[in-house]
């Protein structure tokens, strides 16, 4: 059981680093190189699929890391994976509380009506992005630690 808990939970949290560092590394600087509109709309488009599949995500890699820290709670690595599992939940806080209301407004722009802020408002989400991508990678990291002792 702790072998397939700690495979899902390592899987699981490092898609979800990956898929977050691939927005950063990738997706929008290429959107930012884009002419016109396409840049707008592509955020747009990305705020709204990943405001979908995204909370299913974080959802996994938080749930498979707090069993795995239940399933062996005094065991070598239990502190790790708790360390890990308290910064998946606190990614989520991050999500829900800041960055998921810009998400939000911006699944509804459209060109020709975004807000005057609009650009220092995906500024903002790239800011609390960067450090929710800390959060989530360095729990990634506390969790193989955890999980190899």
């Amino acid at each position: 059981m702790h072998t397939t808990l700690g495979v899902l939970a390592v899987l699981s949290t490092g898609l979800l680093v990956g898929v977050e560092l691939s927005v950063v590394a990738v997706v929008h600087p290429i959107l930012a190189r884009m002419p016109g509109d396409s840049a707008l709309l592509g955020r747009v488009a990305g705020a709204r699929r990943m405001g979908r599949l995204m909370p299913f995500g974080y959802a996994a890699a938080t749930g498979c890391t707090v069993l795995l820290t239940a399933v062996e709670p005094g065991g070598q690595g239990a502190r790790w994976s708790l360390a890990a599992a308290i910064l998946l939940a606190l990614s989520i806080v991050l999500s829900v509380a800041l960055l998921v209301p810009i998400n939000n407004r911006a699944a509804g722009w459209e060109p020709g009506r975004v807000p005057a802020d609009w650009r220092a408002q995906l500024r903002r989400w790239d800011r609390l992005h960067y450090l929710r991508l800390a959060i989530i990678g360095t729990g990634f990291v506390l969790l193989v630690l955890g999980w190899g002792r």
